[in-house]
């Protein structure tokens, strides 16, 4: 076959980018294409440098195009991330935080949605994705129940425009299904759901983007940890002594080499109970001190604790997270857990 730009595209169309789902020629990963008398050159764009597919995608697509035109042909492929190349819809977003926890109960959703509150009081321009596809909470939180995400369209590409209530982007599968009826999905449907949350929309530019991931270790977290560039992880956790072996699965789970996520730390939720009328009092009626010791088992810091007040639940359930009450012991908890995580990034990057 003659070598001729047309004729590579066309070959290059023939390679699969599993993550998304389509060629990488569709996705538009593929950029500053050259081709010389014997030579072919071009750069492939991926969300994230380190991930797998980086070298199986470079190297299926060397086997085609040399498959097409001939051993001798010289063949150079650059990767590239979204962010170098300086687009894609999280290009703006400095820094992607995934909440996590062992399982169900312990106040993921609680945490994650408070977090996001308290990091933009602190001036910190913040989005939050409601990953937990089987079990959405946030539109509820944030009493965004019967609203819906715009549209809006970015170089020919159909982009959702996020919900933005209390200074926060926010986007769920709640606003696109029927909560009311069970999602029975397997994993590539739900880890479809989660690539069209991030990738198909336009989230500006933020500093943190909060992820609240389903409880466990299943295909949604697999598919964060390979496919986007996450810059660290929380687990949550209550401070009962039965949930720490679901605490160190969590946590062991962003410890593998595989998931390269760096675990920030652990956050003890309904660490002790203060009452309305005594704030400054605290009642530590699971047992004091399992938090730290669940974090020193680990070998991750203990972020902070958060303790648990009557109006909590109820600031939930109406649609106002309590973190904007800024005189509740619990606000207080998580803006010292919001410096703290800001700390903890900062770090990283030294």
């Amino acid at each position: 076959m003659s070598l001729n730009k047309t004729k590579v595209i066309e070959t290059l169309k023939g390679v699969i980018y599993f993550a998304k789902g389509d060629n990488i020629v569709d996705l538009g990963m593929l950029d500053e294409l050259e081709v010389a008398e014997n030579a072919i050159r071009f750069r492939l764009i991926f969300p994230r440098i380190d991930e797998p597919a980086v070298n199986i995608v470079s190297n299926a697509a060397t086997k085609a195009l040399r498959e097409a035109f001939g051993e001798e042909t010289t063949i150079k492929i650059t990767p590239i991330t979204e962010k170098e190349k300086g687009r894609g819809p999280l290009a703006g977003v400095r820094h992607i935080i995934a909440v996590a926890s062992g399982k169900g109960g312990v106040g993921k959703s609680t945490v994650a949605a408070n977090l996001a509150i308290a990091l933009s009081r602190t001036g910190s321009q913040v989005g939050l994705v409601d990953a937990d596809i089987y079990g959405p909470s946030v539109p509820m939180m944030f009493g965004i129940v019967d609203e819906a995400p715009g549209m809006t369209e970015r170089e020919g590409k159909p982009l959702i425009v996020p919900i933005e209530k209390f200074g926060i982007k926010l986007l769920s599968i709640g606003f696109f299904v029927d909560t009311n009826k069970p999602l029975v999905w397997r994993g590539p449907m739900a880890t479809s759901a989660l690539n069209q949350l991030l990738s198909d929309a336009d989230w500006g530019i933020l500093d943190y983007l909060i992820i609240d991931l389903p409880p466990g270790t299943g295909d949604i977290q697999l598919t964060l940890a390979q496919s986007y560039s996450v810059t660290g992880a929380v687990v949550v956790t209550t401070p009962q002594k039965v949930a720490f072996a679901d605490v160190r699965r969590a946590a062991t789970m962003f410890q593998q080499d595989k998931l390269t996520i760096p675990l920030l730390g652990l956050i003890e939720n309904m660490a002790y109970f203060t009452p309305t009328d005594m704030p400054d009092k605290k009642y530590y009626i699971f047992g004091k001190g399992h938090g730290e010791g669940f974090a020193n088992a680990i070998g991750i810091p203990l972020i902070g604790q958060i303790p648990i007040v009557e109006q909590i639940s109820a600031s939930g359930d109406a649609g106002s997270p309590i973190a904007l009450d800024e005189e509740s012991p619990v606000a207080i908890a998580f803006m010292e857990v919001a410096y703290k995580v800001k700390e903890l990034v900062k770090n990283l990057s030294k």
